[in-house]
């Protein structure tokens, strides 16, 4: 995941000294806010003079078409157009390069991309826009997954909110970008807050329950009438590599990988026609409870003697109530 650092919450030092930092420790995008004010692309051309970093231009408007000529005269990587203020069509012309994103808040629902599907990504603004230092809305988890299912092949920004332990959870859920601002600049050094951001979990107030992927959004099977045909089907069908074993009131009864079925037909190579449909099931797997927090989960991990691709989620009762999946977090530090 890329860290877009917001330029304009250190307001203690000038522009240039802010982006002569932000470029020394390495980050990977330079996060402009434009609250309609075309005087930023003023200080686009000074950025553009001092170094080479990717620009992620973020635009708050009624009027779009006005800043039209300005991104042919001042191009930027990345493009976006906040949504809630538009008074007018957004009809951005072939001519303005970079990658195009729609902004949108917390209460603006996913289906507000749907006009712009065309465009290359979408920005959730996970506090409120303009708002440094705003804790970042839980609900905005559930968002990335439905934008994530809706729209497989687009990126997913997230701005606001991002601490470290937001970080790692925004990379396992396949986050492309986050926007970093305050928590970026009141740490003790840049250096400090990036390697936070990128590699460490300091502090934790989200469970698993917050982002988890629910029940009903897993591949899941009936132990109770599984067949060995069923099984297959459940982990090839539910594109996870895996396949959660749920007995009565969703009690969770084993899990099925891709592995376990690999190693029972090693087992009986002699008879494979023989093999009882349950054999396939790991009675033990390891789980994690819901209302466990991201430092539990990485201390469990930690804790494992094999890697770990996926948890299933319980509840005190046992019950299952959802997965965490980590290939996107594993993608995500290639």
């Amino acid at each position: 995941m890329k860290i877009s650092a917001s330029i304009y919450s250190d307001k203690s030092r000038s522009l240039k000294e802010v982006i002569l930092d932000l470029v020394a420790h390495q980050v990977d995008l330079l996060h402009v806010d434009c609250n309609d004010d075309l005087s930023v692309f003023s200080d686009i051309e000074h950025i553009r003079s001092w170094c080479n970093l990717p620009i992620d231009l973020h635009i708050i408007t009624e009027n779009p078409s006005k800043y039209y000529a300005l991104l042919e005269k001042h191009p930027v990587e990345y493009v976006t157009f906040q949504v809630e203020n538009l008074q007018e069509p957004l009809e951005i012309p072939a001519s303005v390069s970079g990658k195009k994103g729609l902004a949108i808040i917390t209460p603006t629902p996913i289906s507000a991309f749907d006009p712009y599907a065309d465009f290359d990504f979408i920005l959730i603004m996970a506090t409120i826009p303009g708002q440094s230092g705003g804790k970042f809305d839980r609900q905005n988890f559930a968002k990335i997954r439905q934008f994530r299912a809706k729209y497989p092949s687009k990126s997913i920004h997230v701005d606001g909110g991002v601490n470290g332990e937001v970080s790692f959870i925004l990379r396992n859920m396949g986050v492309s970008s986050a926007v970093s601002g305050s928590y970026l600049f009141n740490g003790p050094s840049i250096g400090h807050a990036l390697m936070n951001l990128t590699k460490r979990e300091i502090e934790s107030s989200f469970i698993m329950g917050d982002f988890m992927i629910p029940l009903e959004e897993a591949p899941t099977f009936d132990a109770s009438i599984c067949t060995t045909r069923s099984i297959l089907e459940a982990v090839e069908f539910g594109q996870m590599g895996f396949a959660l074993a749920i007995g009565e009131e969703n009690a969770l009864t084993g899990i099925v990988s891709s592995a376990d079925i690999r190693k029972t037909f090693l087992k009986n190579l002699e008879q494979p026609t023989h093999i009882e449909a349950s054999e396939f099931i790991n009675r033990q797997p390891l789980c994690i409870e819901e209302k466990a927090t991201v430092v539990d989960l990485l201390q469990l991990l930690k804790k494992s003697n094999f890697p770990v691709m996926y948890l299933p989620v319980v509840n005190e009762k046992k019950q299952a109530v959802g997965i965490i999946n980590f290939v996107n977090l594993i993608k995500g530090e290639l």
